[in-house]
């Protein structure tokens, strides 16, 4: 028999988090980043042992009433049925005592990892489905983690990965990308909130980014200050790692070039054919890298007064042995010449295994809404049209790529729910298409 109640002491509640494979979306510092939400935590217990942790989250909408949203589901073990079962029973009590029109969860189990079948997510979802739970099958409704994701596993049999061995598994064109990037003028650096509040020019370099790269800059930076926010709040276990374009670098590096050149030029008299042949390869090379650099001279030619050009970047956290990339993108300038979007990932994935990660999440893709299998699962998840070049990109690290069983509601009131997730939707559509109109 399981015990439930409010959990007063974070310090445990963390605690147990990061012993239990919890998530960032989970802990007791998500309260202060999503401020619109009121936040309540529950704790099972068997006996004395703690066994159950979960963030709830509630907000209240307009006809909807109160919603509440567990982001990542409880942090338990999920075959234990009868902890499922009993935990069940109380927020089911928890609902109706508070009046909530449905209580939701995304629980991180697999129903499919990299298009094969796992059995622990259908087991998952014929429980919850037994348990009461619906499956929301509506993508319009999801409130955060949609139904994918990709994973690099960063470890061996416990064992920790080094980056080269991940990186050897990688496509052939991620390889090339982070080979060269040093040599075309790229520049890293990893900044945290203290640096951005000392120099907010660079949260201006990384909104750039993120111009270029969607219409999402107004998601990543609401109310001005959300990414800052997020810095402070996870302090050292986040960081926004920025790539720059250094003209100046480039011009160097191209000077450097144009020398081996020319040496090689001068030993080719009466070079033996053997040394002529590498000769002329190397001076090849040369003339190859020459057209890259003058295009990418030319492309960044509009920046006169700017020897240093953010060209990327991205936001991450690191929390329960799970490296998060939470925003990312890159310019449109010089983006071919410099492939600065595989460069930085490549460090995020670096900066992942240096404290120690079991994992490092990608992050998520749209899906086209899916038809449902006949025992009720969600069928084949199939990236919508405009996330399809992100798949793509994320596959190229040799990601692996997790289909979550979905979310699962329980209903409190029939009435109130229908009218979020009927009218909801409608009035989000109608709210974001008046946006884009005021935009232009």
């Amino acid at each position: 028999m399981y015990t439930f109640r409010i959990e007063e002491d974070m310090q445990a509640y963390d605690s147990f988090l990061c012993e239990n494979g919890g998530q960032y979306i989970q802990c007791s510092r998500w309260e202060r980043v999503k401020t619109t939400w009121k936040c309540r935590y529950y704790c099972g217990f068997e006996g004395e042992k703690r066994v159950l942790a979960v963030l709830v989250m509630e907000r209240v909408l307009p006809v909807a009433g109160k919603i509440w949203y567990a982001s990542g589901g409880p942090v338990c073990d999920y075959k234990n049925t009868e902890l499922l079962k009993d935990f069940t029973e109380f927020i089911k009590q928890e609902i109706k005592k508070n009046g909530v029109t449905c209580f939701i969860m995304d629980p991180p189990v697999s129903l499919r990892i990299n298009k094969e079948d796992q059995s622990e997510g259908h087991e998952m979802h014929k429980t919850l489905t037994d348990l009461g739970y619906e499956l929301n099958t509506s993508i319009e409704n999801y409130t955060y983690k949609q139904p994918v994701q990709l994973f690099i596993p960063l470890k061996e049999n416990g064992v920790q990965l080094p980056g080269d061995k991940i990186l050897k598994k990688c496509d052939k064109g991620v390889r090339y990308s982070i080979r060269i990037g040093e040599q075309r003028g790229l520049v890293a650096k990893t900044f945290h909130a203290e640096d951005i509040e000392k120099d907010p020019t660079i949260m201006d370099d990384f909104m750039a980014v993120m111009r270029d790269t969607s219409e999402r800059d107004s998601f990543v930076e609401r109310n001005g200050d959300y990414c800052l926010k997020l810095l402070k709040e996870f302090d050292s276990c986040s960081d926004l790692k920025l790539v720059y374009y250094d003209k100046e670098l480039d011009r160097k590096l191209q000077q450097e070039r144009l020398e081996k050149k020319e040496k090689a030029l001068s030993e080719m008299e009466g070079a033996h054919e053997k040394k002529a042949r590498q000769l002329k390869e190397t001076i090849d090379s040369v003339d190859k890298q020459t057209e890259h650099y003058e295009k990418r001279m030319a492309e960044a030619e509009e920046f006169t007064k700017e020897n240093r050009i953010c060209v990327a970047g991205g936001l991450s956290i690191y929390y329960a042995g799970m490296g998060s990339c939470l925003f990312g993108g890159t310019r449109n300038v010089i983006r071919n010449n410099t492939r600065s979007s595989h460069y930085l990932n490549y460090l995020r994935l670096l900066e992942s295994i240096d404290r120690g990660c079991d994992i490092h999440d990608l992050g998520y893709v749209i899906v086209k809404t899916p038809d449902l299998n006949e025992d009720g699962t969600l069928g084949d998840l199939v990236p919508q049209d405009n996330f399809k070049g992100i798949y793509d990109f994320k596959k190229s690290f040799s990601a692996d790529y997790h289909e979550f069983i979905g979310e699962y509601i329980l209903v409190g009131n029939k009435m109130k729910y229908y009218s979020y997730a009927k009218l909801m939707p409608t009035a989000k559509k109608a709210k974001i298409k008046a946006i884009k109109m005021l935009r232009r």
